[in-house]
């Protein structure tokens, strides 16, 4: 039998001259099944032949952008390219997000694909070829938003719901040249040895810009929540200033990062109250609010439940309560509901509340140690406070927010606002119900039940 390498070019189809090079016995595309050909095969024929990727969109500008960004990867993927993020899935169960970087191993350039899928990352090495492929089948099914940065550009891929795209590719001062190196310190949004001015005023960071040990964790922390920012970044309003409060802001470390990572690094409008009961801590932030012409920065002396937002509550769009101790986080989240906010952010704490009241004989063996009670009581919590945002309208999700050896308050609760809520609402009773069944097998009632 005659395999591809024997016939001439000549009496050689295009099907044949596809399978050029291929081992699998001769055996066309059409011959093999998909249990057949691999992950990394497909991906290499996507990246060989965009068309296959691109089949099916509408001709015109649609087309056009696809062919722009097959090009912007064919001249990306090489030293020069800082990063590439793929970010806002369409099911958060799958993928949350993919980061590449390049990475020269034994003398070739690859690239480190991470994947994260709920807390567990994963790594594999691609080449160009599979990697431009992986990524326009990335953005054909699994993410709506890809950024990739160079040593010269910016570029960011937008995805809409009905699968339009559209490229924007913008000249950057430069970046750098990445780090090729397997082993190398992790990237954070706030880099190690860039000096920031309130890092360095609240003691994070020495006048260098290296992080002082005693602060690293509080470091790392920042980082994390401002991940969590980044991801949410395409539900925030592109047409005016992004308006988010922080309750109980404290210090304020994660509040000045918030603000400094949206206006300073990414360039956006945005105005941001900081709420604290200390005085003189609200002073402090102030001033060097002030301090650093930090001019849509503020921080107001108050609680919680009494707050109201200008007379202008439509408007907010991110309500952000990190360690409110036990029901106050609870004031935050029907404050965020009755706003109608769009992006929730909470860290709970010191939450006391159902810990006080529980009582379920089933659960009795486990609630007669005081530590599984206290912990037990503090998840159901969390779990009863996701239900009633689900009830609201909302898509939410529970995130580690840290690693457990760097402080026990790690648990997040980030919730979306569903773009048709009105829909949802429709399940509501049903979830009434469920959260309802919880509660009185736990013979409980929270506040953010009775708030709402």
């Amino acid at each position: 039998m005659k395999t591809g390498k024997d016939k001439t070019d000549k009496g050689r189809t295009d099907k044949d001259r596809t399978d050029k090079g291929r081992t699998d016995k001769g055996r066309t595309d059409i011959d093999r099944t998909d249990t057949d050909r691999t992950d990394t095969d497909k991906a290499e024929d996507a990246g060989k032949n965009g068309t296959d990727v691109i089949q099916g969109k509408e001709a015109g500008s649609e087309a056009a952008e696809a062919v722009k960004l097959m090009k912007i990867l064919k001249e990306s993927l090489g030293e020069d390219l800082y990063q590439i993020i793929l970010s806002h899935p369409r099911n958060r169960e799958k993928v949350e997000k993919v980061k590449i970087r390049p990475l020269l191993l034994k003398g070739e350039l690859l690239f480190q694909r991470t994947s994260y899928i709920g807390k567990q990352v994963f790594h594999s090495n691609r080449n160009k070829e599979a990697l431009t492929g992986e990524i326009l089948q990335y953005l054909e099914g699994d993410f709506r938003q890809c950024e990739i940065e160079t040593s010269h550009r910016k570029v960011t891929v937008l995805v809409s719901k009905k699968g339009k795209m559209r490229v924007d590719s913008k000249p950057t001062a430069g970046t750098g040249k990445a780090n090729l190196s397997h082993d190398r310190n992790k990237n954070y949004i706030l880099e190690e040895g860039r000096p920031v001015p309130f890092l360095v005023d609240l003691g994070v960071q020495t006048k260098e810009g290296e992080i002082r040990r005693a602060r690293y964790d509080k470091f790392r922390q920042m980082n994390r929540f401002l991940e969590f920012i980044e991801d949410i970044l395409p539900t925030l309003p592109k047409d005016r200033p992004i308006r988010i409060i922080d309750f109980g802001c404290g210090k304020s470390y994660l509040t000045f990062a918030v603000y400094y990572y949206l206006k300073e690094l990414k360039g956006l409008e945005v105005r941001i109250t900081g709420l604290d009961l200390k005085k003189d801590v609200i002073e402090s932030c102030q001033a060097l609010a002030c301090k650093y012409g930090y001019e849509n920065l503020e921080f107001i002396c108050g609680d919680i439940a009494g707050y109201e937002s200008g007379g202008n509550t439509d408007a907010v769009d991110m309500v952000i309560s990190l360690h409110a101790c036990d029901t106050a986080t609870d004031y935050a989240l029907a404050k965020a509901v009755a706003w109608n906010t769009g992006v929730i952010l909470a860290v709970p704490c010191c939450q006391h509340e159902v810990n006080g009241q529980i009582r379920c004989e089933a659960l009795a063996p486990a609630l007669k140690y005081g530590l599984l009670k206290e912990r037990m009581s503090a998840l159901f919590t969390d779990a009863v406070r996701a239900g009633l945002l689900e009830e609201h309208g909302y898509e939410v999700q529970i995130l580690e927010f840290i690693d457990m050896e760097h402080t026990p308050k790690n648990i997040m609760i980030r919730a979306v606002k569903r773009p048709e809520a009105s829909e949802a609402d429709r399940e509501r009773t049903k979830k009434e119900e469920e959260i309802e069944k919880l509660t009185d097998f736990l013979h409980v009632k929270t506040t953010l039940q009775k708030l709402l």
